[in-house]
């Protein structure tokens, strides 16, 4: 490889770095439908799903559960450039995120290659990791609803009950249950330091 060749790699590999960083600044858009103003980013949701994937890949008996968090890390990737698209809008609204996943990775060579590969398990469902991936992207939505819930949105309980319908894990499902039953402030119960 010629010094101006590695530069150029270099330069494709930090400019997608600074795409990815959209995913900071593109919010959710379902919980807008029941007035939430400020529904949090894409990549807080990212992130949770990974944490949440490693612990059900485990409940699952995964071989592998960092495999799991990678494919999460990615599967939203392509809303960097189409935006999150609500259920309601993709109703009427087709976004083409496969050609704008293909797009973002085609200057990266061979770990693009990689990225789009393990986007392609999650979108398709086509490997036990690939599956689990997604249930873990479910479980993250409903566990945000639940906050909602509790906030007095009552109308984020629909997030929880359409996530238990599509979830094909039966540690997702489990948790899903526990979930509609949970607090979400019983974990700081008692940690408070009083003096």
């Amino acid at each position: 490889m010629k010094a101006t060749d590695e530069t150029n790699d270099l330069k494709d590999a930090v400019n997608f770095f600074f795409e990815l960083g959209m995913l900071r600044k593109t919010e959710h858009q379902g919980l807008r439908l029941i007035g939430v103003d400020n529904p949090g980013s894409v990549a807080a949701h990212s992130l949770r799903a990974a944490q949440i994937g490693y612990v059900l890949a485990k409940m699952e008996g995964h071989d592998n559960p960092q495999e799991v968090c990678s494919l999460i890390v990615f599967h939203d990737i392509g809303e960097c450039r189409v935006g999150d698209i609500n259920k309601v809008n993709a109703r009427y609204v087709k976004a083409d995120e496969e050609r704008a996943v293909d797009e973002q990775l085609s200057k990266i060579g061979s770990v693009g290659d990689e990225i789009k590969d393990m986007w392609l398990q999650v979108e398709k469902r086509s490997t036990a990791a690939g599956n689990i991936a997604k249930d873990a992207d479910y479980v993250e939505q409903a566990v945000l609803a639940k906050e909602y819930v509790e906030r007095g949105y009552e109308y984020a309980q629909d997030w929880i009950d359409n996530c238990k319908k599509v979830v094909k894990t039966k540690s997702a499902l489990k948790l899903l249950e526990e979930i509609d039953k949970a607090n979400s402030n019983e974990w700081w119960q008692g940690l408070k330091k009083i003096e």
